[in-house]
């Protein structure tokens, strides 16, 4: 499993950076159905923030169904939605032809959300 710390300086919220790391493991099958998430604790430390923000984005993820919470034990993953491995084999060949064009993360985010909205 791949949990970072937050980046304080990026705009986004740190529970909201939270969850997204979280989904993104359950995502790509790194945390499947079942499984146990870290202590809470152990989560404040890898993200470097306040235990509050860790139960908030925990909770969060709870009211989406994607955690289950059992008292005195800890969270679980309710559900898994695993990304296909060609569906990752896709995205990494383009970010490799993108990367060779000299396309940064950023403007290849805006391009992408662009595209999104105009495909039907």
């Amino acid at each position: 499993m791949m949990l970072r710390a937050v980046d304080k300086h990026s705009g986004i919220p740190a529970y909201l950076q939270i969850m997204n790391s979280i989904k993104k493991e359950i995502m790509i099958g790194n945390l499947r159905e079942r499984d146990q998430l870290p202590p809470v604790r152990e989560l404040q430390k890898t993200f470097g923030v306040n235990v509050n923000t860790v139960i908030r984005a925990l909770e969060k993820l709870q009211m989406e169904g994607l955690l289950e919470a059992r008292h005195g034990v800890g969270y679980f993953i309710k559900k898994s939605r695993i990304i296909n491995l060609e569906v990752i084999e896709i995205l990494e060949k383009s970010v490799k032809e993108l990367k060779k064009i000299g396309m940064d993360l950023n403007t290849t985010t805006l391009i992408l959300k662009e595209v999104w909205r105009n495909v039907k």
